[in-house]
């Protein structure tokens, strides 16, 4: 009864100070049930970018950035230390469509992203992987 009653306690204050509200699984649905990001496949991602307004952020590496990348990306990799940095600087009001190479650093960033107070993300499902396979418009460096 004891261990109930403390960890009844513990669970009462981590949602009292906001503990596992801000993490997503990988649909990016928040613990809190508001969406950290939406998942869209490539056809999507491509209307979606048709909109110049949108910005197009590929969080992969510079290698990887200069080997192929989807046209008028900007780069800001999320492996990088200064990520959070440099995504704060981005305007808020803007939607971002988010990749990596196949979709799991993207999730990565779009929660860190949503955690800036950023609210209008999409993430690539399946990532520059999933661009290149259906013969998208691609740039080399």
């Amino acid at each position: 009864m004891k261990f109930l009653t403390r960890w009844m306690g513990l669970a009462a204050l981590c949602l009292g100070m906001g503990l596992g509200a801000v993490r997503a699984d990988d649909s990016g649905v928040r613990a809190d049930s508001k969406p950290a990001f939406v998942n869209i496949d490539v056809g999507q991602f491509e209307k979606l970018r048709a909109d110049t307004n949108h910005v197009v952020l590929d969080v992969r590496t510079k290698g990887e950035f200069d080997k192929g990348h989807i046209p008028g990306a900007i780069l800001i990799d999320v492996n990088q230390a200064g990520f959070e940095k440099a995504v704060a600087r981005l305007d808020r009001s803007k939607t971002y469509l988010v990749h990596c190479a196949a979709g799991i650093r993207s999730m990565k960033a779009c929660n860190s992203m949503r955690g800036l107070e950023f609210t209008n993300l999409y993430n690539l499902k399946g990532g520059y992987r999933a661009w290149e396979k259906e013969a998208k418009p691609a740039t080399k460096k």
